[in-house]
């Protein structure tokens, strides 16, 4: 049957791509509360389109913020259960002068779909879909059940699906969970993320006298709260980027000789990196390669540091006020609670006399890992194989996607990440893309996934 699938699927291609464009139309960013009506019709999009597909039951369902599209086809009880989980929401545009083409006006250049979403995550997302169509089209019964959820507040940290999940925790009830929010390490290989790196922030406002000061008259008597926040943000790492913030480390497992073997065969080229990103040197905790710093070691970044005049020219004061931003990305079994609260007595410890403090904590994720020799992983890397035919690297990815560990702890199954995205695709930038190669190979991916599972017992 996959194969007709796949038949299926090539020659309705160019249909796809015209149906792929329009749903990248939509200028659903879920951050700004101007696009509030263009992120409901984005779900109302994808409820429509899972009614074309064939979907017997598909509704628009509301939460505390944006709503989420549930759907599904039971084909067979006793046919094992498949929760396609995937966000419709976008990142905003900025700066919008720095793309080649509009973001929501979907073009084709150089074998690539240029549009904000495009990878991220509403092109991946669509290949589910389209699969599913493919297979509802060309066969009586479906290989699973299939169960959607696809949500609009990812981009913002998904903040109302876990109670919304917990709330439907028996509608969402599934064998496990598929995810395709994510990327190949490199073209052409095949790519599981069979974890992820959660997420902690605090700003930081460091607050001085009542006003801005001449720095003439009080330079050199009173703090300047921009010195004082540099002291701060100096103290959370030594010379070795090893994280100075008392008990940071305490959760942090060591990696297992298993699991560093096999991070050391993802194909990385050091040199390459560099020139692509235009730097002399890579840097990170001493003692980690940079495939494990980037993915299975947790971090402390400054993601944003101002105060005082930002103008042209100069401006001799003494600022009242400076502020800095910080994440932390965090690896099993660190809690992002704990985390914030380590932060600010790390903060209130260092900070200078003759200052205020104030800390304000957001952002947190839990960080989520699976063994990657459960089955339906193994599946996922057989059909990877198949099409790609190249052997599958197995990672822990750098980024968050905090609703994934959520969904593993309420409905308690596995968490397949199997992306087709590409690390260079310019997701949360401008031009981002989604190459369509992958695309094509993405979707036959899928398909023979699907029905391997067939013979899954969960």
């Amino acid at each position: 049957m996959q194969n007709e699938v796949i038949e299926y699927l090539k020659k309705h291609r160019e249909k796809h791509l015209s149906e792929l464009k329009d749903f990248l139309s939509i200028q659903s960013i879920s951050a700004l509360s101007s696009h509030n009506e263009d992120v409901k019709k984005a779900a109302e999009w994808v409820k429509k389109e899972l009614g074309n597909i064939g979907f017997a039951h598909a509704e628009i369902m509301s939460t505390d913020g944006h709503p989420v599209v549930y759907g599904e086809y039971i084909s067979d009880v006793n046919a094992p259960t498949v929760l396609v989980y995937g966000h419709y929401d976008v990142q905003p545009v900025d700066p919008v002068e720095l793309w080649d083409s509009e973001p929501f006006d979907a073009t084709i250049r150089d074998d690539k779909i240029y549009a904000r979403g495009a990878t991220d995550d509403k092109g991946q997302v669509f290949m589910h879909l389209k699969v599913m169509e493919a297979i509802l089209k060309t066969s009586d019964k479906a290989p699973v059940n299939f169960k959607v959820l696809i949500e609009g507040e990812e981009e913002v940290g998904s903040p109302n699906l876990p109670k919304f999940a917990q709330e439907k925790k028996d509608l969402l009830e599934a064998d496990l969970i598929v995810v395709s929010d994510s990327a190949l390490v490199e073209r052409g290989k095949p790519t599981i993320t069979y974890g992820l790196r959660g997420l902690a922030g605090i700003q930081i406002d460091v607050t001085g006298a009542k006003s801005d000061l001449h720095s003439g008259e009080y330079g050199g008597g009173v703090v300047n709260p921009i010195h004082a926040l540099v002291k701060i943000v100096d103290s959370f790492r030594d010379e070795k980027n090893r994280i100075q913030v008392e008990g940071f480390y305490d959760r942090v497992p060591e990696l297992s000789q298993e699991e560093r073997d096999a991070l050391a065969s993802v194909p990385f080229d050091e040199e390459k990196l560099k020139n692509e990103l235009n730097v002399p040197e890579l840097d990170g905790e001493e003692g980690y390669s940079y495939v494990e710093r980037t993915s299975v070691r947790p971090t402390l970044e400054v993601n944003g540091i101002y105060g005082g005049f930002q103008g042209e020219g100069i401006k001799t004061v003494l600022p009242n006020k400076a502020t800095a931003k910080v994440t932390c990305r965090l690896v099993p079994d660190q809690d992002p609670d704990e985390i914030v609260e380590l932060l600010a007595n790390h903060v209130e410890k260092h900070t200078p006399n003759g200052v205020h403090v104030d800390i304000k904590p957001f952002d947190k994720g839990k960080p989520y890992v699976t063994p990657f020799d459960h089955p339906v992983i193994k599946m996922a890397a057989e059909a990877y194989e198949k099409v790609y035919q190249a052997e599958t690297a197995y990672i822990r990815g750098g980024g968050s996607i905090p609703i994934v560990a959520e969904l593993d702890e309420i409905l308690n199954v596995p968490v397949v990440l199997m992306g087709f995205g590409l690390p260079d695709e310019n997701l949360h930038a401008p031009n981002e893309h989604l190459n369509l190669e992958n695309f094509d190979k993405g979707m036959e991916t899928l398909a023979h996934y699907y029905y391997m599972l067939n013979d899954y017992k969960g």
